[in-house]
């Protein structure tokens, strides 16, 4: 990731994830609760704030909208692929990204994998949207509570997600199985392909299944984050419903 966050939501994400250097504020901002909030928790973390020139803030994050507010990250927001792997603490869950280019549909597919509890997310390291503060803000902070590997190689990533007992289910408009139809209760990754032409030959060859969502009217298919997020929480309302889950949750 690029060394800066801004917006008010995702440098407060950043705060509480412990992954913030510096914060700098507009010196003319508008008063909000949350640029307070984020004050406090500046502070109490013994983060260093500054207020700055908005023009400052424009010079050091161009063409963005910042809100009033930017931060320096302290640390990179990938892990090793190993660490992904490693989650025991619930029936796994995992996101893979195949290429998938637009930062958007990066963002919102993280933002709903937070919300999903998934445990870790795999996307390739080359012809995907890098991790940048574009990213953080459009995942609504949510890339600072995920654990995500990038991976040069996403065959044999799968291979090593196959190793640790996970079986891969791939989104695929053509497929003949509903996304419904998969046991989404066992340890599971589902891959999300790109744009323009979803998932590779490679990646399509190693999934375990292929699945589809039903496209009842005269749309012929959604937008990756759209498909990925649908997807995501019908394996939550499986689980729910074998009670797999933690307590409260639901």
């Amino acid at each position: 990731m690029s060394g800066w966050v801004w917006g008010r939501h995702p440098v407060l994400e950043a705060l509480r994830a412990g992954a913030v250097h510096s914060v700098l504020l507009a010196a003319d901002r508008r008063p909000a609760p949350v640029l307070d909030e984020i004050v406090r928790t500046a502070e109490k973390a013994g983060v260093p704030l500054r207020e700055v020139p908005a023009d400052e803030l424009g010079r050091l994050v161009p063409d963005e909208n910042l809100q009033g507010v930017i931060a320096r990250m302290s640390r990179p927001l990938t892990v090793p692929l190993q660490q992904v792997l490693g989650q025991t603490e619930h029936v796994p869950l995992l996101l893979l990204l195949d290429q998938v280019q637009d930062p958007h549909n990066v963002g919102a597919l993280l933002r709903t994998a937070s919300a999903a509890g998934v445990t870790g997310v795999i996307m390739t390291g080359r012809r995907s949207a890098p991790l940048t503060g574009a990213v953080a803000k459009t995942s609504a902070g949510a890339v600072h509570h995920l654990l995500i590997a990038e991976a040069p190689n996403l065959v044999r990533a799968m291979e090593q997600v196959r190793a640790h007992g996970m079986w891969i289910t791939g989104l695929d408009g053509q497929a003949e199985t509903l996304v419904y139809d998969v046991d989404l209760t066992v340890p599971s990754a589902l891959v999300v392909g790109g744009e323009e032409s979803g998932l590779r030959r490679l990646t399509r060859e190693h999934c375990d299944f292929l699945a589809r969502l039903p496209m009842i009217g005269p749309t012929e298919s959604l937008n990756a984050s759209v498909a990925g997020s649908v997807a995501l929480f019908e394996a939550v309302r499986q689980r729910l419903t074998a009670g797999l889950l933690p307590p409260g949750v639901g």
